[in-house]
């Protein structure tokens, strides 16, 4: 007698009831998800650009539709960047107080479970109507920054304009081939000029990152475990571990969501900040690097720990990302906080910036569409979209979800 097998995706849905999410869309979401028409956002102000010439890519894992985010960098005379982070309008489709931003405000993220994804937005918006898919018109809101070459960010701009995706790639085969592990991916063969576009993205990501280690930004280890599904049972794992195509992706998403944070307080705009505050425990942490005969400063200093990280990976790799781990629990969890115009919260430790939000990820992170609105109010010039009680109320939740 044999047992019948488990249904892996009839246990994740159980798993996401009992944890307080609702992974089923309500009726009136559905409805208005059927009355969007195909194609981007129909918004055609004199104030968009069209910057769909450009060489445009994105990188995301091997199965992922929902794209938020795509990139675009140039080389300027005296040995500056020009770097274009595109992130999708979704806002344009989703307006505050719609019965789908209710639903995404109760959410308040996209789960991934490896057998299946619990989106935030139906799939017809979240991999399709708003998501920067390959060779499709979509409307993003563009954060352009000069990034010099000391990888210093010398200045920014923010403003909409439509663009077009010219190669979807994955982290696993786009680093591999950077790497000089595998050959170039299809996307990039097809894609004329794509490849000078991506290896000046590997230098523009390496500046960025360097001045971010100076700072004292910490580097973690992790090995991601895929589940390989068939007829819902799991027959296998498939490991992937960081690579250089990661290292560009989180580059250019710091520098943005740091962009972005200082054009809000520039703007004198409320805004929900993302922070890991100064670790508490610092002295496990000291305790652990001591068992290694490093003493850390008294007190908590990202530059210390960042070194001290740098140190164990190149000493010992195979199991740095056991010591990740312990160092990540350690340092407490990230918070979504709100910073009125003319004050000052804690920075983010781990990413050693005093100036941090999320926006780059509004198709699977509430937090991101909330900044979105903020952003484009901003822009406008008119009052804030929400009131600084309902904001810190929206920002408690996401923290919680």
């Amino acid at each position: 007698m044999t047992n019948a097998p488990i249904d892996l995706k009839a246990r994740a849905h159980q798993a996401m009831l009992e944890a307080g999410f609702q992974p089923d869309f309500p009726a009136d979401v559905l409805r208005e998800t059927q009355l969007l028409k195909p194609g981007a956002p129909s918004n055609n102000g004199s104030s968009v650009r069209d910057l769909r010439a450009l060489l445009w890519s994105s990188i995301d894992n091997d199965s992922s539709r929902d794209l938020d985010q795509v990139e675009y960098v140039e080389k300027l005379p005296g040995g500056e960047t020009r770097l274009l982070v595109g992130i999708a309008d979704v806002d344009a489709s989703v307006p505050k107080g719609s019965a789908t931003d209710r639903q995404a405000a109760a959410e308040s993220t996209s789960v991934y479970t490896g057998v299946t994804i619990f989106p935030m937005l139906p799939s017809e918006l979240s991999t399709d109507l708003t998501s920067l898919l390959d060779a499709q018109d979509r409307l993003a809101l563009i954060i352009e920054m000069r990034v010099a070459a000391s990888g210093e960010v010398d200045g920014h701009e923010v403003y909409p304009a439509w663009l077009r995706n010219g190669a979807k790639l994955a982290y696993s085969s786009t680093g591999a081939w950077l790497e000089g592990r595998a050959p170039m991916p299809p996307a990039v063969a097809g894609a004329p000029g794509m490849e000078p576009q991506l290896r000046l993205q590997q230098e523009t990501s390496e500046r960025l990152r360097s001045l971010r280690k100076q700072h004292g930004a910490l580097t973690f280890g992790s090995i991601e475990a895929t589940p390989v599904v068939e007829n819902g049972e799991v027959k296998d794992l498939v490991l992937s571990q960081h690579n250089v195509a990661d290292d560009i992706i989180e580059s250019f998403m710091v520098a943005a969501n740091t962009a972005i944070a200082l054009h809000l307080k520039e703007k004198g705009s409320l805004s929900i900040r993302r922070v890991v505050r100064t670790p508490k425990r610092w002295d496990g942490i000291q305790a652990i690097a001591a068992r290694f005969g490093v003493k850390l400063p008294l007190l908590p200093d990202p530059r210390g720990l960042s070194d001290f990280l740098d140190q164990r990976k190149a000493a010992d790799p195979v199991h740095f990302a056991d010591l990740s781990l312990s160092i990540v629990k350690l340092l407490g969890p990230g918070e979504y906080i709100v910073e009125p115009p003319g004050t000052e919260h804690e920075g983010h430790f781990g990413l050693a910036v005093q100036d941090y939000t999320h926006s780059t990820a509004p198709n699977r992170r509430y937090a991101d569409l909330v900044t979105q609105r903020l952003l484009k109010a901003a822009l406008a010039g008119g009052a804030g979209p929400y009131a600084e009680a309902d904001l810190s109320q929206i920002a408690s939740h996401c923290t919680e979800r």
